[in-house]
């Protein structure tokens, strides 16, 4: 069983702590405008799902003795109009740099996003995604 907890720091921020014992800070825009210190909990799932991804992608690809020098998973997402407010759409783009061939890299993404990624299988729940590759020599 995994487990997870959030510890209100003050105003509307948390620190999370997951089983590992790592930290993370999370908040949100104050009822005044204020900027959050930290990124929101959505903002969280997106930056978990372009980690999540890459590395699959970093372990599948070093398997396969293809070395890159470095990878780069971003995204752009697209949330519902209405509460609450899930993703419906998240464009992932993967850049990897190196002498590493594409269907390689092709591969390890597929493998990723189908098999893999228990972040991303979860967005899918609600979201189109969809995917680019970048390889920078």
């Amino acid at each position: 069983m995994t487990t997870a907890r959030a510890t209100w720091a003050g105003g509307l921020r948390f620190v999370g702590e997951a089983d590992s014992g790592h930290l993370v800070m999370m908040d949100a825009p104050g009822p005044d405008g204020d900027d959050p210190q930290a990124p929101t909990p959505v903002e969280h799932c997106l930056i978990a799902m372009c980690a999540c991804s890459g590395i699959d992608v970093a372990s599948i690809l070093r398997k396969m003795k293809a070395p890159f020098r470095s990878l780069e998973v971003s995204a752009e997402a697209e949330r519902a109009p209405g509460h609450p407010r899930v993703f419906t759409r998240i464009r992932l783009k993967y850049r990897v740099g190196g002498d590493v061939p594409e269907e390689k890299v092709r591969r390890a993404v597929d493998l990723s996003e189908e098999t893999y990624c228990s972040v991303g299988a979860m967005l899918r729940a609600t979201a189109e995604v969809t995917h680019e590759i970048e390889i920078v020599p």
